[in-house]
């Protein structure tokens, strides 16, 4: 779960939680919300933790090579 998708749980489960009124009986809309922000932070905590262990765009020369090899071919006369 990327940090885009917890944003769009924290908001969902939000707007079940604070701005929706309604009472059903068996079924409770404001815990599902407080479950959906709950989740949604958790996702975003662990996207923020993990983000720095993924090569991304810049991993090209002069970055951090991050345990990769590098591998030189030279061509022999």
């Amino acid at each position: 779960m990327g940090l885009g998708t917890s944003l769009v749980l924290i908001a969902i489960g939000a707007i079940l939680d604070f701005a929706v009124r309604v009472n059903t009986p068996g079924f409770n809309v404001h815990t599902v919300g407080v479950v959906l922000m709950v989740v949604g932070a958790l996702g975003v905590v662990l996207s923020l933790v993990f983000w720095s262990s993924w090569g991304g765009f810049g991993s090209g020369p002069g970055t951090r090579a991050g345990g990769r090899r590098r591998v030189v071919e030279e061509d022999l006369p």
